[in-house]
């Protein structure tokens, strides 16, 4: 797989170029070219961002646009699925520009590899992550009231190719996510692999890892 790193970028301008990457794919293939060549894995971090999915509740912001302003953060609509979310500095972003009929599989279980994804990597770090039934992402101790996530996942396809995709707090500020009910819950935490360890980690030495595993989940048969 092809990987490139924005490094970090504003929100709304990754929005755009991996729009023309996506639309790149889209072509390619209602043409009948080959799109192997066009696949792509962007990783960045964002500047303060709160972004609103199709399917969520504005009153799930917790504070006014002014607000925002003031604390230098934006909000931003998306066409994702999904919730409300937060990215920001120290949170590893990943849009996976995939076909996935190249890989022989559907959305459904392009979101649960995802997921494999992000729980291998983490329980390298000897964070035990797993699934919350029900809710796309994931979670540590998701089975009891104390269930917090650490990653969230919101995607979109056409035609079977994807854009947007996860978000893994690293050495996020989560005090960044008092101010929404995160990915619409009231009742649950959100955690960083910073906080879980009780030290800042190496966010390229994540990138590193996660690359191999993006690598490893996607592509296997």
């Amino acid at each position: 797989m092809i990987f490139t790193d924005w490094n970090t970028i504003e929100y709304q301008q990754a929005w755009q170029q991996q729009t023309t990457l996506f639309e790149h794919l889209i072509a390619a293939k209602i043409a009948g070219q080959s799109t192997h060549e066009l696949e792509t894995i962007v990783l960045c971090e964002h500047p303060h961002v709160y972004t609103l999915g199709k399917s969520g509740k504005a009153n799930n912001m917790l504070v006014s646009e002014a607000f925002l302003k003031r604390v230098n953060a934006s909000f931003v609509k998306v066409d994702r699925g999904g919730d409300i979310t937060y990215h920001g500095p120290g949170q590893i972003v990943g849009y996976p520009i995939l076909d996935l009929e190249n890989h022989g599989y559907g959305i459904k279980e392009y979101v649960s590899r995802l997921e494999e994804v992000m729980i291998h990597l983490l329980n390298s770090y000897h964070i035990h992550a797993k699934r919350l039934q029900g809710a796309t992402g994931v979670w540590l101790d998701a089975d009891s009231p104390k269930a917090r996530k650490i990653c969230a996942i919101g995607i979109k396809a056409s035609r079977y190719v994807t854009m947007h995709g996860f978000a893994l707090n690293v050495n996020t500020n989560l005090d960044c996510f008092t101010y929404i009910n995160p990915c619409g819950f009231v009742n649950k935490g959100v955690t960083s692999m910073a906080k879980e360890l009780g030290h800042p980690i190496d966010i390229e030495e994540v990138k590193r890892q996660l690359k191999d595993s993006l690598s490893l989940f996607l592509n296997k048969k």
